[in-house]
């Protein structure tokens, strides 16, 4: 799945959750968010900035659902793993031992054996909300291009994994 497409299967809550989160975290990435937002919309990003926060936060999880916002897209959901999520994203890594400084990964490995994958799938589970967990796994899976088949043979088939009903 490419960003927008993530984005846009996100239930309302986890939506808002992440865009609440990334205006604490990066102002910068949220304004732009709420810049392509406003663009979509044909408005100043002024206007969309004096609408109360369930209103705004509606508008923009539509926009970023739309395939003409992927980069955008690809930037909040990145920005939003990085920054307040970090510390999932390096259990995981970790538990698959692949190095990296403080979750990003110069190079992915081509593949990961299935029983590490299913330990680390397990853990994060354990440890995290199911649907960060699969929003992660998502995003990891296809904003990274992995390509690795595990992985998303996991993401189709695991209940756990799915989007609409890790939501739920």
């Amino acid at each position: 799945m490419l960003a927008y497409q993530i984005f846009s299967a996100l239930a309302p809550e986890l939506a808002y959750r992440v865009l609440d989160d990334v205006q604490g975290a990066d102002k910068e990435l949220y304004r732009a968010a709420l810049q392509a937002a406003a663009q979509v919309r044909r408005v100043r990003p002024v206007f969309l900035e004096r609408q109360p926060r369930p209103e705004r936060n509606k508008i923009v999880h539509a926009a970023l659902g739309r395939p003409d916002l992927n980069v955008v897209t690809t930037n909040v959901l990145s920005g939003w793993l990085i920054h307040t999520q970090n510390g999932m994203v390096c259990d995981f890594l970790d538990q698959l031992g692949i190095p990296h400084e403080k979750g990003v990964v110069e190079d992915l490995p081509p593949g990961v054996p299935d029983g590490a994958l299913n330990t680390a799938v397990s853990a994060l589970l354990a440890k995290y909300p199911a649907e960060v967990v699969t929003l992660y796994l998502q995003a990891f899976h296809g904003l990274n291009q992995t390509n690795w088949a595990n992985l998303e043979t996991l993401l189709k088939t695991d209940p756990r994994l799915q989007l609409n009903s890790a939501a739920k």
